[in-house]
């Protein structure tokens, strides 16, 4: 029995050193491939000190959100609430930071999107409430109920940091940043000679070592200590199996509901805490409908990264990335067909070699039209750009959901003593 249980720890060690590696690839294909668009097109802003560190900004929102839902999703209860929780922590940021100051005021996000949560919660695994309507219903009702606290609380408001208005609150106190001396101006002085590669890692360094918000590194650091509760301890492992098989966990004492809840709580808590990035770092302060759909892309995130957090982080940074294309000028935007453009080309040649005929195909014209779209445009049209992300969703749910493996039982409705 021990070396069977050996053998299989062994494999699974090996999956994940093979899922590392295949990670380090992907990152040194991007960062090759960016580098000779940017040197072919001169469009130096593709990947600019100050481009990543937009990019970074945009990933935060989106990333917590994808953790938020990798949490409840691995437990088996799919939290289509997450924009909903994420408008929520926006409005407790606000609040908080306004009377007790930036690091009160992110925990104050965090307790209104665990309270979206819990909502979540006991609807779908109290009453048994389909999770799907549950969380449409939490957005709505979270769009509701934080334009109206806005109105209630910031329309008359003298604020001492900016001011108030009935659908905002502008000028909040923002958390500190944190500069590397040297390693930020040489890095920063090393990028912009454009030199192939050097240049481009010069950036992301210095993007990494300039003005950093705190928050940003908290939020980085989920990311690890996600990975690390979810598949390292004995208590990641029983949530874990909540979602593949609750009544096979519940035969060996598993409380189920118990980590249904600790996982949306944990997952609302995440959402939240990315409403209060939005609130605090991302932007000048509190608007209503402040997550603009993040919630759903941080839900599409987590399917490309097949609920997992080195892919989450993946697909949040990439759809981060073109979410802050949006602020580039037209020559960065329209560079960016010509590396689309190759990659899909790339991809697809990979699907031929591995006899996936159709999807092959399928990528290649995409790839083609790409090319095309490229070397007869000079530039693309604005409004094109602020669509950017949700295409990049569509189109990257479409050709990744072959490869996709969610949990056994995620969206089932549980309950306690059934035999499933």
């Amino acid at each position: 029995m021990s070396s069977v249980m050996s053998v299989t720890a062994a494999r699974r060690e090996e999956a994940a050193q093979k899922r590392t590696r295949m990670y380090y690839l992907i990152g040194l294909v991007a960062l090759v491939s960016v580098a000779l668009v940017r040197v072919l097109t001169g469009a130096h802003e593709i990947d600019s000190q100050g481009s990543l560190r937009a990019a970074i900004v945009a990933t935060c929102p989106i990333l917590l959100a994808a953790l938020g839902g990798l949490w409840s999703e691995r437990s088996g209860v799919v939290n289509i609430g997450l924009e909903g929780q994420i408008l929520l922590g926006t409005w407790g940021a606000a609040f908080f930071t306004y009377y007790y100051g930036p690091y009160i005021g992110l925990l104050g996000a965090v307790l209104f999107g665990m309270a979206g949560g819990l909502i979540h919660a006991l609807a779908t695994v109290t009453f048994g409430v389909d999770h799907i309507v549950s969380g449409v219903a939490l957005n709505v009702i979270a769009l509701g109920l934080t334009t109206f606290l806005a109105e209630a609380f910031f329309a008359d408001l003298d604020s001492k940091f900016g001011h108030g208005g009935a659908q905002q609150l502008t000028g909040l106190q923002k958390p500190f940043t944190i500069t590397i001396p040297g390693v930020s101006d040489f890095t920063s002085d090393l990028a912009a000679k454009h030199w192939f590669l050097v240049s481009d890692v010069a950036a992301f360094i210095a993007a990494v070592t300039t003005s950093v918000s705190i928050v940003t590194v908290v939020v980085f650091v989920l990311v690890a200590v996600t990975g690390w509760v979810l598949w390292r301890t004995r208590f990641g492992l029983r949530l874990r199996s909540c979602g593949e098989n609750p009544y096979a966990a519940e035969s060996l004492g598993v409380n189920v509901r118990f980590y249904k809840y600790v996982a949306v709580l944990i997952s609302g808590g995440l959402a939240g805490l990315g409403g209060g990035y939005l609130a605090l770092v991302s932007s000048p302060g509190f608007h209503t409908n402040q997550a603009n759909g993040r919630g759903y892309i941080g839900l599409a995130a987590m399917i490309f990264g097949n609920w997992r957090p080195g892919g989450v982080l993946l697909g949040s940074g990439m759809f981060g990335y073109t979410d802050s294309l949006r602020l580039r000028d037209p020559a960065t935007i329209h560079a960016m067909l010509l590396l689309v453009g190759a990659w899909l080309i790339a991809f697809a040649a990979y699907k031929l070699w591995r006899r996936q005929t159709r999807s092959g195909i399928v990528l290649g014209v995409f790839g083609l039209f790409f090319l095309v779209w490229f070397l007869t445009t000079d530039e693309v049209p604005v409004d094109l750009t602020s669509m950017t992300p949700y295409l990049v969703t569509l189109l990257v749910l479409a050709f990744a959901s072959q490869r996709l493996r969610m949990p056994a039982a995620d969206g089932q409705v549980y309950r306690k003593g059934s035999v499933g």
